[in-house]
């Protein structure tokens, strides 16, 4: 009797799973051009797996399931209300632990004596599964949050930005459903912030940002919607270009254009069901076999959104405008000027950082300040000449003595050196006996909050908060955003821990503690450190009120997992690990060879092998009078370090030097050009001022010691800029 009635369990089971198939199924309306994004019928059950995470299950719960086929959904987990993080973890913990012994004792062989869970589990897989099938399951039991409530809050937000991305991406030459993949990175949140430091709508890192994007102390424009979408648009283009297809190219957005490129050559394939079903690479885990699937199912539900959810009220578009600030400005200046508070000013203008909000440096001169729509720009201007001439009049001026520093003419005024060195626009190492200095009036470089102002001391690196800035009813002013004290601090360069914990009035232990940092020497620019919470919580998620929940790059990490945070928030840990580039040349070791890059050497490469160069002579059968070209593969022998710690090692030298490059430079876009009689590599990097790698990085198949003429070429279009600590009269301009 109890057999009959697990049995007659199972099925009533099976027939609402088929039940709610099929009715996903008939909501699901064709919204992607099939030839561009196509939807295979082999990762349709993946698809449906996330349509139900971001449409049907929210933050309050999630899904207990099979990480390699998401159609085996073992239980809906829903919290209890009031439950910490911590406890969220640790139930999610233990039900896990559940589903693994069931696996487990029924990959031993047992069929006989089952309770309702194992019937029930059992019944997922198909009659004929093997013990050893189950068994390995037992490995792969995964826990995703669910998102139904966060994607209906990036709903509403799309409203303020949606037709500004549809814009670009149809003027960059992109599809328009290109314009959905917000919800899968910030839901749609410009204010986002992950724990690994990637920033705004897109969800830049800051060494990739910093290849398009201004990203200083002073100015992020990560967090700018306009600038960071200009500039996921050519990032988007670059990828397409090199790997062919909008589902590699997407992957690529979270794996990287190399790691698409060694998955397509390993497989032989560009079709997308093949790569996420078969390829292995190292670093290629459930985020990345997962995204293109995730976005499928947030275009899906984007564009079906009433079935969905039902009447969704979408905030009004932005409409704002720009005006390109002839001089450095402090925000007080400009408050003042437009007659607006500063949470108004800031909501509009979120690429800003908290030194400008604060009066520790100006707004850059060139800066592309947004104003409400109302504004007359001519009359703006005119308006903050007016108040230019007014602070210069209640400067000072010094003349520097024999002997005397910046810092310590500084230190005389009250002032940092950073500070006085930008409102010069200067550097410390410009600083002579006889220089005339100006010092800035007090209320040029320190902000008393106005009566209007609110909190207007909140970090810029303040997490996300659901309401965004939008127009007001009455007319279109901006209204200024729900804001919150800071709950976290993105680590700029140059900044110590000890100058952190100042800052927010707390001891260096305590810091140190909140992040699980044994050494302040851990720290690294671009890191997000937490202010609060519970220091025993370890370094998860900060806790910060509801209003400012930080929203997650994506929503494929499990809650507990490894290298997951603890916290209720899922997908902190985007690319696994791993940082993303943009640079999609192959610097891993294929069945023990190598493809050399611009820029190296064979000395090098034998430096991180481990080896000698005479050894890699040897083994390539090479004289030292032959050139080491491009694109050689070179037979390579690793000795006291595997394939993945010479990588890291070849890794280190690229990443640093484009680091260093993109100081001083940032892409504006590209252009395509023929090759003419006569044009060699080296031409073509000394007429566009670029360097060898950066070409051979937009051109990763042209090889450019046959290549013919009438060959067509992406050219990076580069132009130099200031770095931060040279402030010279040009800073913020062309941009």
């Amino acid at each position: 009797m109890k057999r009959r009635s697990q049995h007659a369990v199972m099925m009533i089971q099976r027939v609402l799973v088929a039940g709610w198939l099929s009715i996903s199924a008939s909501i699901s309306v064709a919204n992607a051009d099939p030839s561009q994004f196509p939807r295979p019928s082999a990762l349709e059950p993946d698809v449906r797996f996330w349509e139900r995470i971001y449409s049907k299950v929210s933050t309050h719960g999630g899904l207990l399931h099979d990480d390699r086929h998401l159609e085996i959904v073992y239980e809906e987990l829903n919290f209890p209300a009031g439950l910490s993080s911590r406890e969220r973890s640790a139930l999610v913990d233990t039900v896990r632990a559940h589903y693994e012994r069931i696996l487990r004792r029924l990959g031993s062989g047992t069929r006989e004596d089952l309770s309702d869970d194992e019937a029930r589990v059992l019944a997922l897989y198909p009659a004929n599964v093997s013990d050893a099938t189950l068994a390995e399951a037992a490995e792969h039991v995964r826990f995703q949050l669910g998102q139904a409530d966060r994607f209906r809050e990036g709903l509403v937000r799309s409203g303020a930005w949606e037709k500004h991305v549809e814009d670009t991406l149809k003027r960059e030459g992109l599809p328009g459903e290109l314009s959905a993949l917000p919800h899968v990175e910030s839901s749609f949140n410009p204010r986002a912030y992950s724990k690994v430091g990637a920033a705004g709508l897109w969800q830049f890192m800051r060494s990739t940002g910093k290849r398009w994007l201004r990203v200083d102390a002073t100015v992020d424009e990560r967090l700018d919607p306009y600038k960071s979408t200009l500039a996921a648009a050519q990032f988007l283009n670059i990828n397409y270009s090199i790997l062919g297809t909008w589902p590699l190219a997407l992957t690529a957005w979270n794996h990287g254009a190399g790691g698409m490129r060694r998955a397509k050559d390993e497989l032989g394939t560009d079709d997308i069901a093949t790569i996420v079903r078969n390829y292995q690479g190292r670093t290629f885990g459930f985020a990345s076999r997962n995204f293109y699937v995730s976005f499928l199912a947030a275009l899906e539900v984007d564009r079906n959104a009433e079935q969905y959810f039902g009447r969704i009220d979408r905030q009004p578009h932005d409409d704002s405008r720009t005006v390109r600030l002839p001089n450095l400005m402090p925000a007080q200046a400009l408050e003042k000027t437009l007659g607006t508070d500063r949470d108004t000013l800031r909501a509009l203008n979120l690429a800003l950082l908290d030194p400008v909000w604060t009066g520790r440096r100006p707004v850059p001169r060139g800066f592309e300040l947004r104003v409400p729509a109302g504004v007359d720009p001519g009359r703006l201007l005119a308006h903050l000449n007016q108040a230019v001439r007014d602070e210069s009049a209640r400067e000072k001026t010094v003349t520097v003595g024999k002997g005397e520093t910046l810092d310590r003419i500084a230190t005389q005024y009250g002032l940092r050196t950073r500070e006085l060195a930008d409102y010069n626009q200067i550097s410390a190492r410009d600083v002579r006996a006889g220089m005339i200095l100006r010092i800035p009036a007090p209320s040029s470089v320190a902000s008393t909050p106005s009566e209007n102002s609110g909190s207007s001391a909140t970090r810029a690196e303040t997490t996300a908060t659901p309401a965004e800035a939008q127009p007001a009813a009455n007319g279109g002013s901006a209204v200024a955003p729900q804001m919150v004290t800071s709950s976290v601090h993105v680590v700029s360069k140059g900044e110590s821990v000890s100058a952190i914990a100042r800052a927010h009035g707390m001891p260096t232990a305590t810091l140190l503690k909140l992040n699980e940092l044994s050494r302040p020497d851990l720290v690294r620019p671009g890191m997000t450190l937490r202010l609060s919470g519970d220091a025993d919580a370890g370094a998860a998620q900060p806790s910060v009120p509801a209003a400012a929940a930080i929203v997650p790059l994506a929503p494929n990490t499990p809650v507990g997992s490894p290298g997951a945070s603890t916290s209720d928030e899922p997908g902190t840990y985007r690319h696994e690990g791993v940082v993303v580039s943009a640079d999609p040349s192959d610097y891993g070791v294929t069945d023990g060879f190598v493809v050399v890059q611009a820029a190296e050497t064979l000395g090098q490469l034998a430096h991180w092998a481990g080896v000698s160069p005479a050894r890699l002579m040897s083994l390539n059968h090479l004289k030292t009078t032959d050139a080491l070209t491009l694109g050689r593969r070179l037979k390579i022998e690793l000795a006291g370090v595997d394939p993945s710690g010479f990588e890291a090692r070849r890794l280190e030298y690229h990443r640093g030097m484009e680091a260093a490059y993109f100081e001083k430079h940032r892409i504006s876009g590209t252009e395509r050009h023929r090759l003419q009689a006569g044009e060699t590599l080296w031409i073509l990097t000394r007429r566009g001022q670029i360097p060898v790698w950066l070409l051979r990085q937009y051109n990763p198949d042209v090889d450019f010691t046959t290549v013919k003429i009438g060959t067509e070429v992406i050219l990076p279009v580069v132009e130099a800029v200031e770095t931060e600590g040279v402030a010279k009269g040009s800073q913020g301009e062309g941009r």
